[in-house]
């Protein structure tokens, strides 16, 4: 059986030049393309964030089981696990919102009007955890 890494490594490399590309479309879309875009990316269960968090949490299981037997640092699996970890609560956090990214990339009919726009406000930050 032939060895799949040098696949494994030109997909991921692949990847990293495909997300580069979305950026760059997602700086030239126009509001409604670029909410579905976001909103897209961010699909709890097709959208890339949850499959990177997945890709993360299939990571720290690898470092756990080679910190394991001693061939890598706890340090490394920790590492991995508590990013996964965070990468899952961002994915929560914006979850939330993209109901509304997806009510924005929504076309309006011709003739009919569009949704009464809240009236702009300065930005707060708020951080929940």
């Amino acid at each position: 059986m032939t060895d799949p890494t040098p696949d494994a490594l030109q997909l991921a490399g692949d990847i990293a030049r495909r997300i580069d590309q979305l950026a760059e479309h997602l700086t030239a879309a126009p509001p409604p393309l670029a909410a579905q875009i976001i909103a897209t990316v961010l699909d709890p269960e097709d959208g890339v964030l949850g499959r990177f968090t997945t890709l993360v949490a299939t990571g720290s299981h690898f470092a756990k089981s080679h910190a394991e037997h001693g061939l890598l640092p706890p340090e490394v699996w920790l590492a991995l696990g508590r990013a996964a970890n965070e990468l899952h609560d961002i994915g929560l956090d914006l979850d939330e919102h993209t109901d509304t990214l997806r009510e924005l990339a929504r076309p309006t009919s011709p003739g009919t009007t569009p949704s009464v726009a809240k009236p702009a406000s300065p930005l707060v930050t708020r951080r929940r955890r």
